[in-house]
């Protein structure tokens, strides 16, 4: 009875901490945008199948500085392509952070919005934070990001991670426990 509780207890614990990186790689894949933004030295371009085709075209799509508050306030293009995919593009765009906004022109609602870093080099950048918003106005707060980090790592790399994290939860007691009475296993 003395040996099962600790042993139990110490088991939860292991399985907590190995299961806290699979939870937190299952939340980013269900806050996914419904867009694509991508660039390639001062050209910016938006991909999405978000948006259906009535008689006005598919939807637009706006290209907003720091200091814009609203989708009207940005640079807009319509999106043209199909119903399978719709594209836009802007090119000759300054150096700096923006955020890409796209609205349907069916329903009106909007398929996604994305932060994007366009860099005076020639080398694509785009920034981890992407968020969907039901709102018509993007929050135009601080842009921090993952602390600099822009490479994403899929699920198995992060169940990789979370598995070693657990062993090593799981060494970490039994070391401790094997130190506190030697003679135990």
């Amino acid at each position: 009875m003395h040996i099962t509780q600790p042993l139990l207890r110490s088991c939860l614990t292991g399985a907590a901490a190995a299961g806290l990186p699979l939870a937190l790689a299952a939340g980013p894949a269900a806050a996914a945008s419904g867009i694509s933004v991508s660039t390639s030295g001062s050209t910016v371009s938006v991909t999405t199948s978000a948006c259906t085709s009535d008689n006005n075209g598919f939807g637009r799509a706006s290209l907003l500085t720091s200091s814009q508050a609203n989708f009207a306030q940005g640079r807009q293009v319509d999106l043209a392509g199909t119903n399978a995919g719709q594209s836009a593009l802007w090119s000759s765009v300054s150096p700096g952070t923006y955020t890409v906004i796209v609205i349907c022109n069916r329903d009106g609602t909007q398929a996604g919005s994305q932060s994007i870093i366009v860099s005076a080099a020639s080398t694509p950048t785009v920034s981890a934070t992407s968020s969907p918003s039901p709102s018509p106005s993007p929050s135009l707060g601080v842009m921090g990001g993952l602390g600099g980090s822009t490479k994403d790592y899929g699920t198995f790399t992060l169940a990789a991670g979370g598995a070693l994290v657990g062993a090593g939860v799981l060494a970490t007691a039994w070391f401790l426990r094997r130190r506190s009475k030697p003679y135990r296993l």
